[in-house]
């Protein structure tokens, strides 16, 4: 018995259809993608953090450890997103002994956290604890984002004891030009303190819908179009669901933190002028001495280049390299490129350093 042969139109409409069946299903799979399968184990944790400590398969050949500090806004594992999609596990992979901190999701009870509780708390504590594991006296300081923000002064309170190495990947310093972001929170329009007042975290969605709205059309459009167009690359949707499930993943912000944030750097641009001061301590970034990495992302919408490198001008380190590579914010450290253009260039600067 032949099958009846359909009119073309029916044919091509039905194909359609299927695609983008095909495509609701990628988008919005029944089980999420899995991701930060890097083996590590938890060495240290405070109220909601952890520091992890990753497993390697081989010898660590590098005396020097590595700690990651992220951002408070998303979670760490963008970082350890899927094998071979992974800055931690190629890390780990050359020999070097790796940890990170992982802020985890506060909750209304952790409304009043700040700044200073992070960097000269909780911290110096992580840092004890990973010096004390691996058995040496410094470590290499890793901040991405908002953590390198984080890192940057811890570095400077620090002033060399427990650092030997600093790395700042995409990090705000300089707040005078931060695009959009300078514009809303414009003290003159930008009641920040009326807003905090009204809640103890500020959510995730808020954050998310900040940063989506500095590009809209290729935040909220374009990864579905590109999804669209790759179905049949398995490889490429499996990494698209992690990617996109890891943007859909963000976390609250304490508020006073949140408070701090927006006063002290984007409307008041504090650390540049040397005047932030968490708790009692003031924050001076000339007075970070080790050997400094600044990486930027020259695509980067989120922390602009304007931003970033100007710490190289604010240290006192006599060693101090400024890294551009051609990617975006999250793409500087994940996908096939990161993984043959920016990590061989990282770990070249840390071995010689490690």
């Amino acid at each position: 018995m032949t099958r009846p042969m359909l009119p073309r139109a029916t044919e091509e409409g039905l194909g359609h259809a299927l695609k983008a069946l095909k495509g609701l299903r990628a988008a919005f799979p029944l089980q999420p993608a899995r991701v930060g399968q890097t083996p590590k184990q938890v060495v240290w944790s405070r109220n909601k953090a952890k520091l992890y400590r990753y497993e390697g398969q081989g010898e660590r050949r590098h005396a020097t450890p590595i700690l990651f500090v992220y951002a408070l806004i998303n979670k760490p594992y963008i970082l350890d997103l899927q094998p071979g999609s992974s800055l931690i596990e190629y890390l780990v992979e050359q020999g070097h002994d790796v940890y990170m901190v992982d802020w985890g999701v506060p909750g209304e009870e952790d409304g009043g956290l700040t700044l200073a509780d992070l960097v000269t708390g909780m911290m110096p504590s992580a840092v004890r604890v990973a010096l004390r594991c691996s058995g040496v006296e410094r470590l290499t300081m890793f901040g991405y984002c908002q953590g390198g923000t984080l890192a940057a002064m811890y570095a400077a309170l620090d002033e060399g004891r427990t650092l030997a190495n600093l790395v700042l990947l995409t990090t705000p310093i300089d707040f005078a030009e931060a695009g959009l972001y300078s514009n809303w929170l414009n003290p003159e329009h930008a009641d920040i303190d009326r807003l905090a007042d009204s809640m103890k975290l500020v959510p995730a969605e808020f954050m998310d819908f900040g940063a989506k709205m500095l590009k809209p059309i290729q935040n909220w459009v374009s990864p579905y179009v590109r999804l669209f167009e790759k179905l049949d690359d398995e490889d490429f949707v499996d990494n698209w669901r992690a990617m996109n499930g890891w943007v859909s993943d963000g976390i609250p912000m304490p508020v006073e933190i949140y408070r701090q944030w927006a006063k002290d750097f984007y409307q008041g641009n504090k650390l540049v002028k040397g005047t932030v001061m968490l708790g009692a301590k003031r924050v001076d970034l000339s007075r970070i001495s080790c050997p400094l990495l600044v990486v930027h992302a020259t695509l980067d919408h989120i922390v602009p280049t304007c931003q970033s490198t100007v710490v190289a001008d604010l240290v006192s380190s006599g060693d101090v390299t400024v890294l551009p590579v051609k990617a975006g914010h999250v793409g500087v450290v994940v996908g096939k490129g990161a993984r043959k253009h920016f990590f061989p260039q990282l770990d070249a600067w840390l071995q010689v350093r490690s």
